[in-house]
């Protein structure tokens, strides 16, 4: 039991093992599988959204039926490719696609939303994708944070992840029902322009990345879906604190509604620093909770002194970029619950979230 702020996380996780590993032979994904998205389909089964990697790392999101043995998830049956980089802003000849699916099945809209990196010409921007069935996925577009000019900047000029929706309406910041999605913007701009620095928004003293909260209209998503891509509101929610959370921390699953709040698992990062969007060789990646207010899930209440996962096993040591662990879809099975999380960049591993009781 982590506890931190007075309050207490009654919340641990637990390794299961890996789920899916790179098929060899396969070209799609000889550079990995990893950081994937979960949705239950129509027909009951539970499906996996990995991120595959080609050559030059090139990504795509297929699909693959998760196996359940004893109520455990054990497998993967491989379905295919459901995006690939088509459109001009996903695409290049390297170090492009879509990447880093987080699904959530928004419950006031009654459909599948996908949030996912378009990695294109102008670096990692998040993008939208939506599907009534879990198998075909209709494209919105590119995310578009309206301009607040009490930031005194434009949240669209900089590179953007983590992207993922709360499943079910929460208060807005004018206090009518809304749609939140967590999010991390990244202010240093050294990798388009050398030497432009971070130009943070106004009252951002801390420039490492840090976990943001955004707003959309429930009503006009109600109305027309492409209103999803309109975020308005936006605000730091969390920013580093926390040792394990030195360099820089990020969203992970849909948030998780619990008996005290929003549970939400984030990833915390410690060692190398690079600027912009690099990969952070040398780096060390663990998993984190926090919990938000439900009446206000722009606060947070408490969050985990030290993290609840670590790079452990040799799955998690070695890889594309070795000593991550990435939590990134959670799911019920038969009464348990578990998440999904990229192994170093490279698998895919699963693991139990526990709740404790209080004595």
């Amino acid at each position: 039991m982590i506890q931190a702020n007075d309050l207490t996380i009654p919340y641990r996780l637990s390794r299961i093992g890996t789920i899916m590993s790179p098929e060899p032979g396969n070209p799609l994904e000889v550079e990995g599988v990893l950081n994937p998205g979960t949705a239950r389909g129509p027909d009951g089964h539970l499906y996996l959204y990995p991120r595959l990697v080609a050559e030059h790392n090139v990504s795509r999101i297929g699909r693959a039926r998760i196996i359940v043995e004893d109520g455990v998830p054990v497998d993967v049956e491989r379905l295919g490719v459901v995006l690939a980089p088509d459109e001009g802003w996903e695409r290049g000849r390297q170090n492009a696609g879509v990447e880093d699916p987080r699904i959530t099945f928004v419950e006031p809209l009654g459909i599948h939303v996908m949030t996912y990196i378009a990695y294109g010409p102008l670096g990692p921007r998040p993008a939208l994708a939506v599907s009534p069935d879990t198998v075909t996925w209709r494209r919105l577009g590119p995310v578009r944070f309206t301009y607040q000019p009490e930031l005194g900047t434009d949240l669209n000029l900089f590179a953007n992840k983590d992207i993922v929706f709360f499943p079910e309406a929460v208060p807005g910041p004018d206090g009518r029902p809304a749609l939140a999605l967590l999010h991390r913007p990244m202010w240093d701009l050294d990798w388009l322009r050398p030497g432009e620095g971070a130009p943070a928004p106004a009252g951002i003293d801390d420039v490492r990345p840090a976990i943001w909260i955004g707003y959309v209209d429930l009503e006009k998503a109600q109305r027309d879906l492409s209103a999803l891509t309109v975020v308005h509101g936006s605000k730091l929610l969390a920013a580093p604190e926390m040792p394990y959370e030195e360099s820089k921390i990020g969203g992970g699953p849909a948030p998780l509604r619990v008996p005290e709040g929003w549970l939400v698992l984030h990833h915390g990062v410690t060692g190398a620093n690079v600027k912009g969007f690099e990969l952070a060789y040398g780096a060390r990646y663990t998993a984190g909770a926090m919990l938000l207010d439900p009446a206000d899930p722009g606060r947070v209440l408490t969050r985990t002194p030290e993290p609840l996962l670590v790079p452990e096993t040799d799955e998690e040591l070695q890889g594309t970029l070795g000593n991550v662990v990435f939590p990134t879809a959670i799911e019920e099975i038969d009464g348990r619950t578990f998440v999904f999380y990229g192994m170093a960049d490279s698998r895919i591993g699963v693991a139990e979230l526990h709740r404790e009781e209080r004595a």
